[in-house]
């Protein structure tokens, strides 16, 4: 081993605290990248591998009654690879031991037992025999949440008819790994199941006979989606069908997508901060080591070491550094990325994981954080190469000091001496003071940027369940019906309020943009349903226009005033144009607004009406449930109640994880960046601090003056702090945002508060840490050190 290698290791054993210090900082970085970048990674090929192996398909379409002689001019669309129809409808479940009502969507096996697309996944018993009428297949989260066993039995209100099913097979199907009911805005596998039974069955139960009403494509590589939509909603046009959409508008899909989505966003802009910071130190504390050892840089140059070997000496104490901090964000990322995607792959309800964190995320992050610490080492690294022998070994010139505003007004001020000698330290070293300032401020900017979503998440709730959806249950049915069934609503037991609601699915377009919606129609005033803009106003649509969510406006780059055509897609299947009334905050999903009567005599027709929100007596619950297992032509409700809790129970529950993530995060950088300059400045000002207590200051004093430069650029560093952070949660809050949700930026003092208060708390802790020093410095051998 050479003389520098061995230099290299001792100097690398001294500096541990500070090493370890910086290399935590970089720690973070690398972490976050490999767990943001191996769930992404993980999700991402697990629902490739899923879909590949089921046979997802790229294509839907829904119609009324369409006969299964249409299939093949289905399979002759160009495109097409495979076409599979099937019958779909809706019941109301009637499960023992559960007093409230479930709902189901029932959906028909082929008579072959075989099925061409979207292939369920059998986890247990069997498939029903396709002779039978009261066998069933169900999706696994449903029965595990209900306790059910291959051969229990539960009932469904068939098409009105109650009939007995039996339970012969759990599966889980690529086509519902995110299964949301009507109405619903989480996953409830109590109240919502996937049922699949025999295709004769299903037909007889919905009047089906000979008809599908849902079909299913899978496309070829070579083929354009948008075409084979187009050919098959030409086709189905006649027989009631709905606009075709592709695999991106598929609602299972569409969710895990935008989740995907939010990780590669992550993954993105947070670990630059890290990395950042990470060359601030690495530029510290180098900076700090050549320049005391100046000497010994000229005493190693004048026995033949080339400027290459010294470069190359200090770059390798900075690599060292790096070195330690890649392998714990290596292990603490891959344990972390491999435990967050078992997490979600069971959350989604995909049957196996595929985790294989590329070597490439491995390689990238390291090279990033090996480059990061040489660009914080290299500017000191180059000016002690530039030392000439002599000029090393000789001390360095006394910096020039001259009085300026700040002195004159500092002396106005009557400041006591320790706080003066704080702010001409200060002053003395203005770039590294404004480097500490940013560090820490980068460091309040994280918990701001994380914290925020506890408000943003308030905001939503209060908007969406409070004020927006006040009803305590949502009825829906099985075709339009006349207003009048708001009576026999109002008559079922426990009802105090019923109000109507109907949606009709159209597309809107605007020149080349469109976007299939659902447009939401309801009586003016409404006090259950109702529609809420930013200020938290009710806002009723007018009679002749239309009023959509602000990002349903910005897709299609419109605005009020403007004109929009509507393709109705159920019931005359007309086109309108429509104009548009208004804009409105909408945070869950994309909304149009439309008056029920304006709507109505667009249709030419009396109102008709698809959903009622009712409100519920507490103690009259049970009763209600029971007579909804026995109501016709009910196709499923939502208890309202229910999802809000289960909402606020998921979302505070991830809530709390992140914080408690990102205040660690945020307490390391503040660690990393207070201690090592708390340590830098007692190395420097050792001497000048041994002469203060030799000189009659109290150690209270000294250690004021030590810790005072720490505090007070922490201090500094909380509004710049606030206003990085505004920009860090600007930025996340944009690459969260998709059709299914949005977050809003809303940002209370608290937050900040609770910011600075973990910023300054661990700043005040990292240097009484280095505080303790003082205490066991040696007084005379300090004094014999060379200024």
């Amino acid at each position: 081993m050479q003389a520098l290698d061995r230099k290299l290791l001792r100097d690398f054993r001294r500096l541990w605290a500070q090493a370890l210090a910086i290399a935590l900082v970089l720690a973070c970085g690398v972490a976050i990248f490999i767990t943001s970048f191996g769930m992404y990674r993980a999700l991402e090929e697990t629902r490739i591998a899923y879909y590949e192996r089921n046979r997802f398909a790229d294509v839907f379409s829904d119609a009324r009654r369409a006969p299964l002689s249409l299939a093949r001019e289905i399979e002759t669309i160009e495109g097409v690879w495979a076409v599979e129809t099937r019958v779909s409808g809706a019941a109301i479940l009637d499960i023992p031991g559960r007093s409230k009502s479930a709902v189901g969507r029932i959906l028909s096996i082929p008579t072959s037992g075989r099925f061409s697309l979207n292939v369920p996944l059998l986890r247990s018993g069997h498939v029903p025999d396709p002779e039978t009428t009261d066998q069933v297949l169900v999706n696994e989260p449903f029965a595990q949440a209900n306790g059910f066993q291959i051969g229990d039995v539960f009932a469904a209100n068939l098409n009105g008819q109650k009939r007995p099913l039996t339970i012969t097979g759990t599966v889980l199907s690529p086509e519902f790994i995110y299964t949301i009911g009507p109405g619903g805005l989480m996953p409830d596998n109590e109240g919502y199941g996937i049922i699949w039974m025999p295709e004769d069955a299903v037909a007889a139960a919905f009047d089906m006979a000979g008809a599908f009403n849902h079909v299913s494509l899978k496309l070829r590589a070579d083929a354009r989606a948008e075409t084979v939509v187009s050919s098959l909603d030409n086709l189905l046009e006649p027989y009631g069908g709905l606009d075709a959409y592709d695999r991106s508008q598929q609602q299972s899909d569409a969710f895990i997508d935008a989740e995907i989505k939010q990780l590669r966003s992550t993954s993105i802009i947070l670990p630059p901060v890290f990395f950042g910071i990470t060359a601030f130190l690495v530029n510290m504390v180098i900076g700090r080591i050549i320049a005391l050892e100046r000497s010994e840089i000229g005493l190693l140059k004048a026995i033949g070491y080339s400027n290459f070997d010294i470069c190359l000496h200090y770059l390798l104490l900075a690599g060292l550094i790096a070195v330690v901090g890649i392998v714990i964000g290596w292990g603490v990322g891959s344990w972390l990325s491999q435990s967050l995607a078992r997490l979600y792959a069971d959350f989604f309800n995909f049957p196996f994981l595929i985790y294989r964190v590329s070597y490439d995320a491995y390689i990238i992050s390291g090279i990033i954080g090996v480059a990061t610490a040489a660009v914080g080492a290299i500017r000191s690294v180059l000016n002690a190469a530039r030392l000439a022998p002599a000029v090393a070994m000789s001390p360095p010139a006394p910096p020039k000091y001259k009085r300026n505003t700040l002195d004159h007004a500092l002396l106005a001020l009557r400041l006591s001496q320790p706080t003066m000698m704080i702010f001409r330290n200060l002053m003395r070293w203005p770039v590294r003071s404004a480097l500490t300032t940013l560090g820490l401020s980068l460091a309040v900017s994280i918990l701001v940027a994380a914290t925020f979503f506890d408000d943003s998440l308030d905001t939503i709730v209060d908007t969406a369940f409070y004020q927006s959806n006040r009803q305590d249950a949502v009825l829906t049915f099985t075709d339009e019906m006349h207003e009048s069934v708001l009576e026999d609503v109002r008559r079922l037991p426990g009802v105090l309020q019923a109000e109507s609601k109907q949606y009709y699915p159209a597309t809107l377009r605007n020149g080349h943009l469109s976007k299939r919606i659902a447009i939401e129609s309801s009586r003016p005033n409404p006090d259950l349903s109702r529609v809420i803009d930013s200020d938290g106003r009710v806002v009723n649509p007018p009679a002749n226009g239309i009023m959509l969510s602000d990002r349903l406006a910005s897709e299609l780059n419109v605005r009020a005033g403007d004109t929009i055509a509507v393709d109705f897609l159920s019931g005359r299947r007309e086109s309108h144009k429509i104009m548009v009334a208004g804009t409105v905050t909408q945070y869950l999903g994309l909304g149009a607004y439309m008056d029920m009567d304006g709507l109505s005599a667009l249709f030419r027709q009396k109102p008709r009406i698809g959903i009622v929100n009712v409100t519920l007596d507490e103690n009259q619950t049970d009763n209600f449930h029971a007579a909804l297992k026995e109501a016709p032509n009910l196709a499923g409700t939502t208890m309202m109640t229910e999802t809000r809790q289960s909402f606020l129970d998921t979302i505070r529950q991830n809530v709390i994880i992140m914080t408690t993530i990102y205040v660690i995060v945020a307490t390391l950088i503040t660690v990393g960046v207070a201690y090592n300059g708390a340590r830098i400045q007692l190395s420097e000002r050792a001497r000048e601090l041994a002469s203060l207590r030799i000189l009659g200051f109290t150690r209270g004093e000294v250690s004021f003056i030590l810790m005072g430069e720490t505090m007070i650029l922490a201090l500094l560093a909380q509004p710049l702090g606030w206003l990085i952070g505004v920009e860090i949660a600007r930025l996340m809050t944009n690459g969260f945002t998709s059709d299914l949700y949005t977050i809003p930026l809303i940002l209370k003092p608290a937050t900040f508060s609770f910011a600075s208060l973990v910023v300054l708390s661990a700043a005040l802790v990292a240097t009484l840490v280095v505080r303790r020093r003082l205490d066991r410095l040696d007084l005379v051998a300090v004094m014999k050190t060379r200024e």
